[in-house]
């Protein structure tokens, strides 16, 4: 898998994470560097460890299927696009969270990250260095989370649900690309 994927594949995993803290940076006008790094931290971390898990269980299946790995790729990232996109039209208050509390925040990284599990799992049936791709997917979601902390304060959360929009879209056509490479190879 080429890098520029790897790099879109981790802005389209960040944006629940960036969605939940523009939502808190828009609520929570006052919020310090340290919150902001700390809330950034938890999620990028986990946007970095989820995928990596995803990997180990997937591996343990790719001797079964590695005829069909384009399909099963094709498929997680088409259903898991397809979800962002609908969940993108749910009312969720996400802004009533109190994130500075600890078990609060280590659950919305949970939540955030279940996305980047399953990513995970596909990236047993490519050919990817997996160290580099779950770090550019830790940082980069590090990175977005705090610029879109900060984004919240100035803007509110009027582009949030946007952004699930485009991040489900962003998953369907790399899997559609990584399907389709397969195919007329």
């Amino acid at each position: 898998m080429h890098l520029i994927n790897i790099l879109f594949i981790a802005i389209a995993l960040s944006f629940d994470a960036m969605a939940v803290g523009a939502a808190n940076g828009a609520h929570y006008h006052h919020m310090s560097l340290l919150r902001a790094l700390r809330i950034s931290f938890f999620f990028g971390f986990f946007q970095l460890f989820m995928p990596l898990v995803g990997w180990l269980i997937g591996s343990g299946f790719q001797q079964y299927i590695t005829k069909y790995d384009h399909w099963v790729a094709f498929l997680l990232l088409g259903i898991l696009g397809f979800k962002m996109i609908f969940e993108s039209f749910k009312k969720v208050g996400e802004e009533k969270i109190d994130i500075h509390n600890w078990k609060i925040l280590f659950l919305l990284s949970v939540a955030t990250s279940v996305d980047a599990l399953v990513v995970g799992m596909s990236f047993a049936f490519l050919t990817i260095n997996v160290g580099l791709a779950v770090t550019i997917i830790g940082i980069t979601t590090f990175i977005l989370t705090l610029m879109s902390i900060y984004l919240g304060k100035k803007f509110g959360e009027c582009w949030g649900k946007k952004s699930e929009i485009i991040g489900g879209l962003i998953l369907i056509l790399i899997g559609l690309k990584i399907l389709l490479s397969h195919l007329l190879v």
